[in-house]
């Protein structure tokens, strides 16, 4: 049996090699945790040690805020980056948290959508200025809007992996199924190598047996895509962002902010294993 192709392609940057992991935080279904799983899993990754970089697709500009970015200080940002108007580096500024960097949204970006429809290579003007950075990461995180639009699909194009937060009721459900389809579409049209990376259950409520119903449901149909660690709902998760702070910066002790340390270990855990398989160092 031939083996799949190594996930972890080599990225060329500033005339040395490095390992890069490029992953969309994505769901077409709003209010799932997708901008919270962003903000505390770079958090979380850039804690151990990893250099991040979190680049905000949404016109929202949530992970942004979350991350303590003043809106006067988005002048340079994913639309910049988009259009050419500005390089990646330029682009990139430390957080709050050491290790971890962002690409802010600013209000352009709700602009985006309708001036890259005109534009040649529509779909790759994300992955064309990512190879341009001189900077090396080893994780690069997209925060998607939650719809698949231009935006959206230039951070899949972008990508290797999708990880998609689903939150544990009904109706969450009845989308991921287009979800995985969608992913399927840009892996045959536009970028062989994406692929769904893993599904993370949030707002879980354990009194609730709805909850368990639907981790149940989705680990029957997905099986190992389906991370151990499940985010509940928290209070404190919801606080942190009107604070600037990760929730795991803001309150660490907090149920949410274990949740998010668990689910770094657990990916880190996961791309080890492949690292292995691949003979490559994450």
């Amino acid at each position: 049996m031939n083996q799949p192709d190594n996930p972890f392609p080599v990225v060329l940057g500033g005339g040395t090699s490095t390992t890069t992991r490029y992953i969309s935080i994505s769901n077409q279904k709003g209010g799932v945790g997708k901008t919270t799983t962003t903000i505390n899993l770079s958090t979380a990754l850039a804690a151990v040690g990893k250099k991040v970089l979190l680049i905000d697709m949404d016109p929202q500009g949530n992970a942004s805020t979350g991350l303590g970015v003043d809106r006067s200080n988005r002048l340079n940002g994913s639309y910049e980056v988009l259009f050419g108007e500005c390089e990646i580096d330029q682009a990139a500024i430390p957080s709050k948290v050491p290790n971890l960097f962002i690409i802010s949204a600013s209000i352009h970006l709700s602009g985006a959508e309708i001036e890259l429809v005109d534009t040649s290579q529509r779909e790759f003007c994300l992955k064309k200025a990512l190879e341009k950075s001189e900077n090396s990461y080893d994780y690069v995180l997209f925060d998607c809007p939650p719809s698949l639009n231009l935006l959206t699909l230039n951070a899949l194009v972008a990508s290797e992996g999708v990880l998609v937060p689903l939150q544990a009721e009904f109706f969450a459900l009845e989308g991921l199924s287009h979800l995985v389809n969608t992913i399927e579409r840009v892996r045959g049209s536009f970028n062989d190598r994406l692929e769904l990376m893993g599904i993370v259950l949030t707002m879980y409520d354990k009194r609730n047996k709805l909850s368990a119903q639907v981790a149940d449901n989705v680990r029957a149909h997905f099986g190992d895509k389906v991370y151990d660690t499940v985010i509940p709902r928290n209070v404190r998760i919801s606080e942190a962002p009107s604070f600037g702070l990760p929730a795991i910066v803001y309150d660490m002790g907090c149920s949410g902010s274990r949740a998010y340390i668990q689910l770094a270990k657990e990916i880190l855990k996961r791309e080890k294993r492949l690292s292995e398989k691949y003979g490559i160092a994450v």
